[in-house]
């Protein structure tokens, strides 16, 4: 899948090594009293383990107001390998984060040819603060699995660029299927994939109606996850809250702050938290005018 010279296949282990170094204390850490109960702790069909019964109920439930199948379906396979041990839900996660951070310095390899310069940002990837909440939380399993298979979709993609066809578009579609099933998150994936056009794979010779046309299928997958996750979150009343309580103008200047804030955090990991609460910026014009 990714060509590894014995200089590549240093680097990865070093870099695999190094992320279970500095992530290994979580396996001593207890589940949180924040969602771990609804996904593992206290969830019937969980805790019964790999089973039939089990994977239909992944595919149809939409608990803890989330569709996210595969995530589910990985943590009845951590019951039915660790029972309710919290060392081994640690350890799949933290496992699958070093996999893919040693996916993250491969995929970058490939697209960019620059050796050093992918193998830091993988670096940063795996030790970077704002991700100690997908690895230490149980809970958030489906973050990490979403992760593993879009980076696995954008290499196939990268395949599938270098040599199109039929045969090399359809894992890149099941493989995007995967990650959204595992967190809606990923359906910003095919807006992705268009910046990557741009820069490193340079398709500008490619005609427009050709790289939007492909990604028409993964658009309406994406439309599809949408339509789910608004279902999944209204049935759980998580959204409740009408633009008669949260006025549009409010909800547009608190989200132009909160890109800025969060871009913020990347470059300087301070004060972050699990949850953070909505703040009315609308009556500080200049903060949101400097945002946007």
């Amino acid at each position: 899948m990714f060509p590894v010279s014995r200089r590549t296949l240093l680097v990865a282990l070093l870099l695999a090594a190094g992320t279970i170094m500095v992530f290994l204390p979580v396996l001593d850490a207890p589940y949180l009293g924040i969602d771990d109960p609804g996904y593992v702790t206290e969830n019937a069909q969980v805790q019964a383990g790999f089973t039939a019964q089990g994977v239909a109920w992944a595919f149809t439930t939409f608990h803890e107001g989330n569709y996210h199948p595969v995530a589910w379906l990985s943590h009845m396979l951590d019951v039915e390998m660790f029972g309710l041990s919290p060392s081994g839900h640690h350890l799949t996660s933290l496992l699958l984060h070093a996999g893919n951070v040693v996916l993250l310095f491969l995929l970058l390899h490939a697209m960019t040819t620059s050796f050093w310069r992918s193998a830091l940002i993988a670096a940063l990837f795996a030790i970077h603060p704002m991700h100690v909440e997908s690895v230490a939380w149980v809970a958030e399993r489906k973050d990490v699995l979403c992760t593993l298979f879009s980076l696995l979709t954008l290499r196939a993609y990268l395949r599938y660029v270098r040599a199109p066809g039929v045969a090399r578009y359809v894992p890149v579609f099941l493989l995007f299927t995967l990650a959204i099933l595992s967190k809606p998150m990923a359906v910003t994936l095919p807006f992705l994939m268009m910046l990557l056009d741009v820069w490193p794979l340079g398709r500008g010779k490619v005609p427009l109606y050709r790289i939007l046309s492909e990604k028409i299928p993964l658009l309406a997958l994406s439309a599809a996850s949408c339509a789910l996750t608004v279902f999944a979150q209204s049935g759980a009343k998580a959204l409740t809250l009408t633009l008669r309580d949260f006025p549009l103008h409010q909800r547009a200047a608190s989200a132009a702050v909160a890109y800025v804030a969060y871009l913020g955090k990347l470059a300087w990991p301070a004060d972050l938290a699990v949850f953070y609460p909505f703040y009315d910026f609308s009556g500080f014009p200049w903060k949101v005018a400097a945002a946007v």
